[in-house]
């Protein structure tokens, strides 16, 4: 059967409807909201730990070059023996040693050529000795002549004319022999002394050489200049890169090892300029070595550079370095080893990120 509902009926149900479906529906919504605190929404705080990635060095340690040699221009240094890489050395210790063999032909030939020179002073300067005391004695003699012609010529009263003459010729005589016995004397010491400067100059040239020489077979050998471990660079030799080997030939000042001190190691690290502001100094650290996963040493950041640097791709984006001690030590920690540093946040800094 049909029923017909009027349509005034029809308008009130519609309306009641509506208001039902209404209070149902913020019925639903406050019993959701019910659970959660009022008040603005809030970030959540994140632990995520910053990785950064860096190179292991050592704090002490010390370069070894091959030497460079004084007074001479040599191509290359025959390598004669070479410490090992990965020995432990003490201070002192033999490290490298080149080939002396020219370095001492060379002290010798000096030797003798400045004990030759040094011979040839020794003679000059007794002979100038001989020399000057004839020379002197001649002066005085010259002197002494002149002297007794003018007490002659003071008698001339007493003298004929003749003899006032003769007087006169030998006072003439004697003071120009006396006069030039004194020029040629003072000419006569100062060629002496500039024959004996030139052997001297000579003598000493040849001892500088020799002390270099000297010198430079001392610097044959380089030894230890702290405790360590040796490390050795890959060097250009022969056309290639590789370590340096006994009997290879080595350019001179090319740095061939490294000593280092294991027991005091760091991390260098570049930190992004949006990074560097959740770092600290003194802020705690974990360390690991990319090529030995199993090892995991604590660090500390010990500094910040103050300047950035431009990055590598782009201007815009700025790096500071910065540097992280690692506290403990292994014999596989080495200098210039890939590491990833991992830095947790502090707390101050967790609270800041919530905040934000």
């Amino acid at each position: 059967m049909r029923i017909n509902i009027p349509i005034q009926g029809r308008r009130h149900a519609a309306v009641l409807f509506s208001l039902l479906f209404t209070l149902a529906l913020l019925t639903g919504c406050k019993s959701i909201t019910a659970g959660q605190p009022a008040g603005p929404a809030q970030n959540p705080v994140s632990d995520r730990s910053l990785r950064l990635k860096g190179t292991t060095e050592a704090i002490h340690s010390r370069s070894i070059l091959a030497p460079m040699l004084s007074g001479q221009q040599m191509a290359s240094l025959t390598v004669t023996k070479l410490m090992p890489a990965g020995s432990k050395v003490k201070r002192g210790d033999l490290l490298v040693e080149f080939d002396r063999q020219t370095q001492m032909r060379d002290f010798l030939d000096k030797q003798a050529e400045y004990e030759k020179y040094a011979g040839q002073v020794v003679a000059e300067q007794a002979k100038e000795t001989a020399a000057r005391a004839k020379d002197e004695t001649e002066l005085h003699q010259a002197e002494s002549d002149f002297k007794g012609a003018e007490l002659e010529m003071k008698r001339q009263e007493l003298l004929s004319r003749i003899d006032v003459e003769k007087a006169q010729q030998t006072l003439e005589q004697a003071k120009a022999n006396f006069e030039q016995l004194k020029e040629t004397f003072d000419l006569k010491r100062s060629a002496a002394r500039a024959s004996i400067r030139m052997l001297e100059i000579q003598r000493d040239r040849s001892q500088r050489t020799m002390r270099n020489a000297q010198n430079n077979a001392d610097l044959m050998q380089i030894r230890a200049p702290l405790d360590g471990v040796v490390v050795l660079n890959m060097v250009w030799k022969q056309g290639s890169m590789g370590e340096a080997q006994e009997g290879d030939q080595l350019r001179a000042g090319m740095p061939l090892m490294e000593v280092v001190d294991p027991s005091l190691m760091q991390v260098h690290v570049q930190v992004n300029q949006e990074d560097v502001l959740s770092l600290q100094v003194g802020q705690a650290a974990k360390v690991r070595l990319d090529a030995y996963p199993e090892l995991v040493f604590d660090g500390k950041l010990e500094q910040i550079a103050p300047v950035a640097r431009g990055g590598d791709f782009s201007a815009k984006v700025k790096n500071f370095a910065a540097v992280f001690s690692v506290q403990g030590s292994d014999a596989r920690l080495m200098p210039d080893l890939s590491a990833a540093v991992d830095v947790q946040p502090s707390v101050n800094q967790r609270v800041a990120s919530a905040q934000r």
